[in-house]
């Protein structure tokens, strides 16, 4: 094919591939492509889309003829969309230069990519759109074919060993050049008038990569890492997005915004309501979209760490550091803290409460783990014990001090609403505490508190100053920026940066969090003692089971209070792992927040006093008032996350309650009709006989009334008008019913014919024990009812 044939197929390609962007298309559906499964496609794939492979090269081809693709606008994601639409240009430099107005009767804004950037974005958000695709099987994210994609373009591009491979070329000159700057090509209206300096400055202060003629090898690394971090980790409100620009943005874009606002007459900008609108999207984020970060992440870190030690002299680093040094120095702070940062506080505040957490939660961990994936390794011999923290990482902890400190108070707010009875549950604030109990990590962050509350009096020649974000060119583009002159500044910068000059900080280690940890190390408490009755009432449960249970024979309870959790189908094991999880996570919040002995001994005292008499069965939090017991949000919140319950227990006529599994539906409703019959006929000599005060009247109230169902009310909070309902003497015959009682009287009888006892004999003989146990029971125990168990 000649380029020009090439040049007009590439489009099609792409979206053959990726899908389109609106999702009808699936294309080759790399996210469900795996090697299991389809080995064959699997591999054609890998090798057709490698770096090295048919379609980079075809990419690289195009390239140098530096053909432009139109990307449309609509499909970007939120905040860049409306911003482009409302006519401020991002202040990522990635969109700089390539906006273009429709031709003429086309709809919509349009990006001019060059062909590794269409290639690339294309790329990144068919992991946004391409959400419904059809999965006939379980698919491993992990092992899918775009999951391997992307660690391939990461290490290729992103090395961190040697430099980035030159791209192949057919020209005699060698590489295939980088895209050069182009003139605007959308005269923002913004920018006509008055408010010129606004494109300007945020031109200005986006320092580039590119912008060196020196860094133009490493260009794709750069343009890689823009595309992957806008289309994955871009997506927030508005009010989110302007707290992200630095105070002289907000401040210009509010006066653009109010001046347009005021120009009613053919003005294309949007009003600040209908802009607020646009900004905000539906957003949320697949589990597999959070590994895909998750992987970026880890990588960057790997990246920014294989940087060569800086040497001793200034002026010998600013000769020898070559662009991708200087890329791995600023990789991390200028290009991902904030959109991350962003992204998981969406993430904490918006996934639901269950397990599924456990992707997010292990993403921030890596975040917050550079030394995971330092080059230098650990003695062999230390590693039974926990690995210190160096403090050669304290400069990363002070500046990225809000992922540790806010996003903790976040993950607390979340732990104090999940049932940590659940292992999995169990395991994630577990992990977290782990995390946080490294080894001088705890002091490190309070270190980074303590200089950003520093007073700004102390030190008088830094009150002019203004607190830059790292979008304008602030503390994080080199080392050896004059702005910075101490930790203190940094962290200020970070957490203004990132929150905006109004924000009121709250103390990982001040009151207000060690209230919510210790209200945290209570419930770890309460879920121990309720995973240990669960525990307990299972052994119980399985000890107690007969042979006749093989035959689903075994009676229960015949008020069918309900007593089982998550937990009951889960089994011991998981029973063990959850009280070993929690048991180590509160050690090490103790180590944290250096809580003492005693108030972990008290919190276990108020544990151990809520249990009742029997020290298993929990009654949620509540008070008694006249109209029986009512719940306190405690007891609803205990209830809501299966911490404690009611014992449920049918308290209506016992008669009427349903047919359970181990009795016989039809002698259940014979023997009721014939009790009924029986009971409407001697109703009235029923209630004489148990009246008389004699031994006859304590019989007949022995076997015709059921006193115990006002002392069972106390379990549950029912209202008491049904508490003092009386159902009179009565016959029941239902206990006859009962597969059990069936086979003990076959087993009986069938015992009896051994000794040529006859069925009339044999009956003649269990009436009259039955008779004397009842005489027994009546002189000892008036109030126990034997036909209601």
């Amino acid at each position: 094919f000649s380029l020009k044939e090439l040049h007009g197929i590439f489009p099609w390609l792409v979206e053959s591939i990726f899908g389109s962007l609106d999702g009808i298309i699936v294309g080759w559906n790399l996210r469900c492509l795996q090697g299991r499964t389809n080995p064959n496609e699997y591999s054609v794939a890998l090798d057709f889309l490698d770096p090295s492979g048919p379609m980079m090269k075809l990419v690289y081809k195009l390239q140098a003829e530096e053909y432009r693709y139109d990307f449309p606008v609509s499909y970007l994601p939120g905040p860049v969309k409306a911003s482009i639409q409302e006519q401020v240009l991002p202040e990522c430099s990635l969109y700089h230069n390539k906006v273009q107005f429709p031709s003429s009767g086309g709809l919509g804004l349009n990006l001019a990519l060059n062909p590794f950037e269409y290639y690339m974005f294309y790329f990144a958000i068919s992991l946004i759109t391409q959400k419904n695709s059809p999965v006939t099987h379980h698919v491993s994210p992990s092992n899918s074919a775009y999951f391997i994609l992307v660690d391939t373009y990461l290490k290729c591009f992103l090395p961190t060993e040697g430099s980035v491979l030159p791209p192949p070329s057919s020209n005699p000159g060698g590489a295939i050049p980088s895209p050069t700057p182009r003139s605007p090509a959308v005269p923002f209206s913004s920018y006509g008038m008055h408010h010129t300096s606004l494109l300007k400055r945020h031109i200005a202060h986006q320092p580039s990569v590119n912008a060196d003629p020196a860094s133009q090898e490493i260009w794709r690394s750069e343009t890689l890492l823009q595309i992957f971090v806008e289309m994955w980790l871009h997506h927030y409100s508005l009010e989110m997005y302007q707290k992200m620009q630095s105070p002289h943005v907000k401040l210009e874009v509010l006066h653009y915004r109010l001046s347009i606002s005021s120009k009613h007459h053919g003005s294309p900008a949007q009003s600040s309501y209908q802009a607020l609108h646009a900004y905000q999207e539906s957003f949320k984020p697949t589990e597999e979209h959070v590994l895909v970060v998750r992987l970026l992440v880890k990588h960057l870190h790997a990246f920014s760490n294989s940087l060569k030690p800086e040497p001793l002299s200034p002026s010998a680093h600013s000769h020898t550091a070559s662009p991708l040094e200087e890329f791995k120095r600023v990789v991390i702070p200028r290009f991902v803290q904030e959109k991350l940062y962003i992204f998981l506080q969406h993430c904490f505040g918006h996934w639901p409460l269950d397990a599924s957490f456990r992707a997010v939660l292990e993403m921030w961990l890596s975040y917050l783990q550079p030394w995971r994936y330092a080059p230098e390794k650990p003695p062999q011999s230390t590693e039974s014990l926990p690995r210190s923290v160096s403090e050669k990482w304290a400069a990363f902890i002070q500046e990225n001090l809000l992922m540790y400190t806010k996003l903790f108070v976040g993950f607390l707010n979340r732990a104090l609403r999940t049932d940590l009875v659940s292992p999995k549950n169990a395991l994630m604030v577990f992990r977290v505490a782990k995390v946080f109990a490294q080894p001088n990590l705890a002091e490190m962050i309070l270190k980074g508190e303590q200089l950003f509350l520093e007073p700004e009096l102390v030190i008088p020649h830094r009150q002019h100053r203004l607190f830059m974000s790292p979008t304008l060119g602030g503390s994080f583009l080199s080392s050896r920026s004059p702005a910075v002159t101490d930790a203190s500044f940094k962290v200020k910068s970070h957490v203004y940066s990132l929150e905006g000059q109004d924000f009121q900080y709250k103390q990982m280690f001040g009151t207000e969090v060690r209230n919510l940890v210790l209200k945290l190390a209570q419930l770890i408490c309460q879920a121990q003692q309720t995973a240990k009755s669960i525990s307990d009432h299972s052994a119980e449960t399985m000890a107690s089971q007969s042979f006749f249970s093989w035959f689903r024979f075994t009676p229960s309870d015949v008020n069918g209070s309900y007593t089982g959790n998550d937990l009951d189908e889960i089994g011991q094991d998981s029973i063990k792992k959850t009280d070993e999880y929690l048991e180590k996570a509160l050690e090490y919040l103790c180590q944290i927040f250096k809580l003492s002995e005693a108030q972990l001994t008290q919190m276990m005292m108020k544990c151990g006093t809520a249990q009742d008499e029997n020290g298993k069965k929990q009654l949620p939090d509540c008070i008694a008032s006249e109209n029986g017991l009512i719940l306190t949000p405690l007891g609803r919140y205990q209830i809501i996350n299966g911490l404690r319950r009611f014992e449920l227990q049918y308290q209506g006529d016992t008669e009427l309650q349903p047919i359970r599994s181990y009795e016989n539906a039809a002698l259940v409703r014979l023997l009721f009709r014939l009790a009924s019959v029986l009971n409407e006929r001697f109703a009235d000599q029923m209630e004489v006989l148990c009246s008389r005060d004699d031994f006859v009247g304590r019989l007949c109230r022995y076997h015709l009334t059921n006193p115990q169902l006002v002392q069972k009310i106390r379990y549950s909070p029912v209202v008491r008008d049904r508490a003092s309902h009386n159902w009179g003497p009565r016959i029941s015959l239902r206990f006859l019913a009962s597969y059990r009682t069936l086979i003990s009287l076959l087993i009986i009888y069938f015992l009896a014919s051994w000794f040529y006892v006859g069925p009339v004999g044999c009956t003649f003989i269990i009436l009259i024990g039955y008779f004397l146990y009842a005489v027994i029971m009546t002189f000892f125990f008036e109030g126990w009812k034997p036909h209601e168990h």
